[in-house]
Parts: C-alpha cells; structure tokens; sequence
C-alpha cells in the first residue's frame, strides 16, 4: 500500500508530467498494482471466469491526482454468495486501506447488461470499461454486449442523454464565460466531451470531419487544466477559482492568468459549439423522416435555402429551376447566410460553413455591396444572433469581414462585475441593443455602434481611446457616410458618459447637466448612447443595471434632452 502511495505521489510531483500524461501515468501505476491485489485476492480462489474492470474516468485512463477509482469485479456466476462476497472484500478492503475513494460493484455481464438496458448511467459506465486483471474474455463480453445494446437502444438513451445534457448546461452555466467555471460539468466542459463520446457510439451521425480532433485538443487543455487544479488543491477540484488561477497558469506555461482563461475560453467554445452542432444533427436524426421540420428547400435569397432545420449556401436558381448568374462567394453571402439563420433560428449547415472558410477572403478594404445591411439584419435579429455569430467565428469567419475581432476573441474580463470575454460581452449587448431599436432614430447605428462599443478592450492603451481610432477605420469600411462615422465614433468615446455622470454626479447641478449636452451634442446621438448604455449594462451583469441605476440615467436622459432640445436647465 505503501508503495502504492509513494510511486503515485512521484507521478503527481513530476512537473513535466501535465494533463492526459499525467492522468496514464497515475492508471499505469495503479494498473499495475491492482494487479498485484487482484493476483493476491484471487490466490486462493479455483474458479475461473473473474474479472478486475475499470471503468468511468478510470476507465478512459483520465485519472487526475484526486479522481475516484470506479471498478467492477466481473464474474461469470460460479461462486457461490459467500466465495463471492469474500473475493470482492479482498479487493476493495485494501483499496480503502491505500486511501482511495471507490465506487465498486460486483456483476456478471448479464447483471450489467440488464441494469445498462434501464438506466443511463450503468450503460455509459459499461461503455468505458477497461479491462484491468483476470478473465479478459470476461472483459470482451461485457465490453461488446454493452456497445451494441448502447447502438441498439440508442434512440430512448439519447434522448435522455441530451435532456441531461441540457439541464447540467442550464444548472451549471458555461465554462467560457463564467468568472469561475466548472471545467467539468458545465457547458463546453469535459463532461460534454464525454457526452459527445457516448452519443457517437451510436452509430448515428454526430461528429463530421474535423470535430473528432478539434474536440481532442481543447479535451487536453481542459483535463490539463483539471490536473493543475487536483494538484494544487490536492484533493479533486474541478471548479477554476480566482484564487488558483495565477498558480494553474504558472504551472502550465501560460504567461498569465488572462492568457490561461482566454486558453480554457477557446476550448470550452469549440467544445460547446460542436455539441450544439451535433445535438441537433441527432435531434434530426432521432425525428426521422416525417419528423424533420421540412423536407423540402424553402428559398432565403440568392443562393441560400433553408433545408431540413438549417441554412444552405447553394448556386442561385431562378423560378424554372435554371441556374442564374453564380451569387458571390463573399463577405455579403457570409453576412446574408448568418442573417437569415438567426431570422429561422437554425444553424448554418458545416459544409456550407466550410466552403465560404475556404472562399472567403479577409475583407482589408472597403465592405461588397450589401455587406452592411446584411450585417445590420443580423445583429437586430435577437438572441438567436449569439449562436450564429459564434458558428462563424469557429470557422475565422467573423475575423475575415472584420480582423479587427480578432484581439477580443475569448478575451476575459477577470473580475466580478463582467459576466463575458469581451467577444460575448459585445455580441449580448448588441442583443440587448436590437430589443430597443424602437426607441431611436437609427437602428443600424445602434446595433453596430452597440457592437463593437468595447472593440478596443482587444488592444494595449485606454480602450475608449483606442476603440474611437478603430471605429474611425471600420465604419467608413462598411460604408458609413462621414456623419454617421462622426456619430459611431461619439458613440465609442460617450459609451460610459451616462452611467457614470448619472451614478457620481450630482443631477441637480446645472453645470453638470450642461456639460453632458455639450459633450453628447445632439438629441440623436443622446438616444443612441441611451440605448446603448442599457444594453451594455445588461451584458455586463445582473449587478449592472437596476430600478436604481435606470432611474438615474433616465433623469439624467431627460433633463440633457430638455437642453438639447433648446430649454433651459430646470
């Protein structure tokens, strides 16, 4: 036992030894000595047909330093009770005595496969099964019997498996954009990784080209993430604290805490992206035919359609089924596809993603015809624009119609006031922007201005400063006049006039109530930065606007508007 402990303590001391390394080094350590103890429990024992199995995340051989050891002594029903009873004690008992914590049963295959038929998480343990010591026919047994009852049932298990899925995501949050995520089990974690392991056994399309190895390394940075934080704590810890982030980035090479939660952001994005990509193919696939939304192409514009639940970029066809003039492959079709599939609300569909990756050019120059509006249509269409915006920043589809994103993607915000990475934080405040487009003159300027308000937080310098210089480059790019690029620009410099002067500043001060006039200039741009500023709070955080602070900033709102429209301070 003693041993046991000293050479998985050298494992967990071993600073090169990080992640997936980490976790095969400690299951080949314990590997070998369960077999020693299984070897011993057994000595005594005539009958065949036993079996030591590993399974869960030992069986998958990601043993952090503070993982559960989850086995299954395997038999094939010729021990009697007590012969059995006395065999399992031998087992387990020393394993306490070493210190680990076990989950541990005692089955033969048929108990397993009977048990895996009705619940959810026998069948997905079964799924993992390792075989670790004795009868590996035993192991064979179990192992196939499981897979193909998981392949044969796969419509009722996956059904239940995306419910789960769904409720551990609304229970635990996400790990790109929580302050302290829970690397494991909220969304984008390693738990969906495994989900998404599970419901590929299937045998049903869940993973295409690409996703099985894009999952693979942002599954490595995770668990590498999850083992620092097992041996800092020395116990198991999943949840990635302020307080150790400093010491996890340290250990992991990353320069600094920003650069290992922008890291951890990355991975838990491809990951959650991928799933919601794959939980819809099954949710297709599980309707079956009659039950898909349309089976029929029903046409969104030249050259996209809207086909079986999502968006597909095809060669434009007129009225006669002929084919016109070829529809451009670029930054408008981009825009116009992304629009129209939050308009559905429904994914674009990956090849479709994948062929305009592979045609689409970084715009550097001035916007194609098009473009701007297409862009307008998409950031007004709602929440639904969160999801599509994201699908095309997975693919380097928002760098290439605007490389200036490119700094702000997965870029934290560490501290308890901002709820998102920048890239979130503007894409839920350009949302909250197209709920209140009602409210002004212009709503294009609103939902771009309201877009890319914080773009500067990307760049080293003040952000207000360095975000008016952008804005000026950007906005003549996309086609804006020179008023409207004055006025995006005043939108980017006043983004925190209101809330500020409206939550430190005395209101009943007339110089106060000047100053804002003059600084904001007109009524038009006052209602801009009105809107803009409750839907930048709104994506900051539930601490960020309330009945208070909205009180104030609609006195404040009122009485500037007052000046502006030519009375005098009351």
């Amino acid at each position: 036992m003693n041993d046991v402990r000293s050479r998985r303590a050298a494992v967990v001391a071993d600073a090169a030894l990080r992640g997936r390394e980490l976790c095969r080094a400690l299951s080949a350590v314990t590997d070998e000595w369960l077999g020693q103890v299984f070897a011993e429990a057994v000595a005594d024992t005539t009958a065949g047909g036993i079996a030591l199995v590993a399974v869960g995340g030992y069986g998958r051989e990601e043993l952090a330093p503070g993982s559960d050891l989850d086995l299954w002594l395997l038999h094939s029903g010729r021990l009697d009770e007590g012969e059995l009873g006395a065999l399992a004690e031998r087992l387990w008992y020393p394993v306490w005595d070493a210190g680990f914590k076990l989950g541990h049963g005692v089955f033969t295959p048929r108990q397993v496969l009977a048990l895996a038929a009705r619940e959810l998480d026998t069948a997905t343990c079964a799924l993992s099964a390792r075989h670790l010591a004795g009868d590996a026919a035993l192991t064979a047994k179990l192992f196939d019997g499981a897979s193909a009852q998981w392949r044969k049932r796969s419509s009722r298990f996956l059904a239940e498996l995306g419910q789960r899925v769904e409720a551990r995501h609304h229970r635990d949050g996400e790990v790109a954009f929580l302050l302290e995520p829970d690397v494991k089990e909220a969304r984008g974690g390693l738990r969906d990784v495994h989900a998404l392991a599970w419901a590929a056994r299937s045998g049903r399309p869940v993973l295409v080209e690409g996703d099985a190895e894009a999952l693979a390394a942002a599954e490595d940075t995770l668990l590498g993430v999850r083992v620092e934080l097992h041996r800092a704590a020395g116990r198991a810890a999943d949840e990635l604290l302020l307080e150790r982030q400093d010491e996890v980035a340290a250990a992991l090479g990353d320069p600094d805490a920003d650069a290992l939660m922008a890291r951890v952001a990355a991975a838990a994005r491809t990951v959650a992206w991928i799933g919601d990509e794959a939980w819809h193919r099954l949710s297709s696939s599980l309707a079956g035919p009659l039950g898909r939304l349309s089976r029929r192409d029903r046409p969104l514009g030249p050259g996209l359609v809207l086909r079986d639940g999502e968006v597909h970029v095809i060669a434009a066809r007129d009225g006669d089924g002929a084919v016109d003039e070829p529809v451009p492959v670029d930054a408008t079709l981009v825009l116009r596809a992304a629009a129209a599939a939050s308009r559905a609300g429904v994914p674009i569909d990956r090849p479709s993603l994948d062929r305009l990756t592979e045609a689409v050019a970084v715009v550097d120059g001035p916007w194609p015809e098009g473009a701007r509006q297409a862009l307008v249509d998409l950031l007004s269409s709602g929440p639904a624009a969160i999801g599509v915006i994201e699908a095309l920043d997975q693919r380097g589809l928002v760098h290439r119609v605007l490389p200036e994103w490119e700094p702000t993607r997965s870029r934290p915000q560490r501290n308890a006031y901002h709820r998102f990475t920048v890239d979130r934080h503007l894409c839920e405040a350009a949302v909250n922007a197209a709920a209140l487009t009602a409210t002004v003159a212009r709503p294009d300027l609103l939902v771009v201005g309201t877009w890319l308000h914080d773009l500067g937080k990307g760049y080293p310098g003040d952000h207000t400063e360095v975000g008016m210089e952008l804005m000026a480059t950007i906005a003549p790019r996309m086609g804006f006049g020179h008023e409207d690029v004055t006025t995006l620009v005043d939108m980017v410099r006043h983004h925190l006039l209101l809330p500020d002067v409206a939550t430190r500043r005395d209101l009943a001060d007339d110089d106060v109530i000047k100053g804002v006039a003059a600084a904001v200039g007109s009524l038009g741009t006052l209602e801009l930065l009105a809107a803009l500023t409750e839907a930048d709070s709104l994506a900051t955080g539930p601490s960020a606007w309330g009945t208070w602070k909205a009180g104030l900033v609609g006195e404040l709102v009122t009485q500037v508007a007052h000046v502006l429209g030519g009375g005098e301070v009351a």
